[in-house]
């Protein structure tokens, strides 16, 4: 089982035409994983933790150079998950040209709430999601903002790693700078769905 994860994913100024055409995809370990509401524990070599939520589907199916119009039949259920970015270890990262891992793919770093039928949605272009850290509103978005659909990340993703049964994916995060603390507590809607609540440690 692999987490894998497309970077930003929603339209700002500065991401809308980049993403289209060089989409950024990174993969999180089993051991990224955190279910079932448990809390989730800031690690001791970040400071600076972002809760970036995203779409989160399960395939249902083994893939491999999928076609966009066949995407629909390689997952049946969706969740809310978080990429949490250690943000100061991905600066450092990204200054010294270094991998990801130590900021996107820590122990506990993809919590992921529990997961609905996609046929509860009339339209998967129109699905509207948000968080919020201790009752206040962080983001709200839609999937009609992201740059890559759904079935388009899905084909995309698949020209380079074969997708199996009980594979997650991450559909994109959408601008979010907020950094959570100790004893801060986490929620997050699909519509009208709480799939995530849990506390910071």
């Amino acid at each position: 089982m692999k987490i894998i994860c497309i970077e930003d994913n929603y339209k700002t100024k500065e991401n809308s035409k980049h993403l289209l055409i060089h989409p950024i995809f990174f993969i999180k370990p089993e051991s990224s994983l955190l279910i079932n509401n448990y809390p989730f524990l800031i690690p001791d070599h970040a400071k600076q933790i972002i809760p970036k939520v995203n779409i989160a589907l399960k395939i249902c199916r083994l893939g491999k150079n999928i076609q966009e119009k066949f995407a629909h039949l390689y997952y049946d259920e969706f969740s809310l998950g978080i990429d949490m970015e250690a943000a100061d270890s991905l600066a450092e990262c990204k200054k010294n040209r270094l991998p990801w891992e130590t900021a996107k793919a820590f122990d506990s770093s993809a919590p992921i709430g529990n997961f609905i039928s996609k046929n509860e949605f009339k339209d998967l272009n129109d699905i509207n999601f948000s968080i919020f850290i201790n009752g206040n509103l962080i983001v709200q978005a839609n999937t009609s903002q992201m740059i890559l659909s759904i079935d388009g990340i899905i084909s995309y993703i698949s020209t380079f790693i074969t997708l199996k049964q009980g594979d997650y994916i991450f559909t994109g995060s959408p601008d979010i700078s907020d950094v959570i603390k100790i004893n801060d507590k986490i929620e997050c809607f699909l519509e009208n769905k709480k799939l995530l609540n849990f506390n910071i440690k």
